[in-house]
């Protein structure tokens, strides 16, 4: 059984469109039937599904399940919990500010860049 464990101590998600649940379970330190069990109780989750009824997670989703996962196994949240702080506008102000800081970065990263040419 996967002991819950720091999000720091998560391996890195590599640089890939799709994820399998096999992968995802992996990378997010969770049991392919409790992502199963997710995908219904929130719907910001919603892989794709190909042949077969197969799922298929991309980067947002393997981002998304590791903040449920914090927030139910390191902050204690009940489900019910989880699923309004996300829907809450401090989830919204937080994914706004996060994105500003990933731009931040492209635009740093792009500087050096510049100036490694």
């Amino acid at each position: 059984m996967l002991e819950p464990s720091n999000n720091n101590e998560l391996p890195v998600i590599p640089a890939k469109r799709y994820f399998t649940i096999g992968e995802v379970s992996e990378l997010c330190a969770v049991k392919p039937h409790v992502l199963r069990y997710w995908e219904q109780e929130f719907t910001e989750l919603s892989p794709v599904k190909r042949r077969g009824n197969r799922r298929y997670y991309q980067r947002h989703d393997v981002l998304m399940i590791r903040q449920i996962r914090a927030l139910l196994y390191e902050q204690g949240y009940t489900i019910g919990g989880a699923r309004a702080h996300l829907s809450s506008d401090n989830a919204k102000e937080d994914s706004i500010r996060t994105k500003q800081l990933i731009h931040q970065m492209i635009g740093e990263l792009e500087d050096i860049l510049e100036l490694l040419k």
